[in-house]
């Protein structure tokens, strides 16, 4: 399955708090550098795994179960959804 950001979802960088944000028509979520990582590679194209692979060339320690649970937490918001 391939993530990707439903429709009217973006993650932008907010220059005034100097953090990623995730906008949506209900409202406004403040990802943690992590999750906004996480986030940035959901283009709907992209494997749970090649995600992993892709963030473990950045950070140590990256597993596919990892990258899920994150998924996973912003599919229950209903800002990822799985192709």
């Amino acid at each position: 399955m391939k993530p990707k950001l439903r429709k009217g979802v973006r993650l932008t960088f907010d220059k005034t708090r100097d953090t990623h944000v995730l906008l949506f028509p209900e409202g406004v979520l403040v990802p943690n550098a992590t999750a906004a990582a996480v986030l940035s590679l959901c283009d709907g194209q992209s494997t749970v795994e090649e995600i992993a692979t892709a963030l473990g060339s950045r950070f140590r320690g990256v597993r596919a179960e990892d990258v899920i649970d994150v998924l996973t937490r912003f599919s229950e918001r209903r800002v990822v959804e799985w192709t």
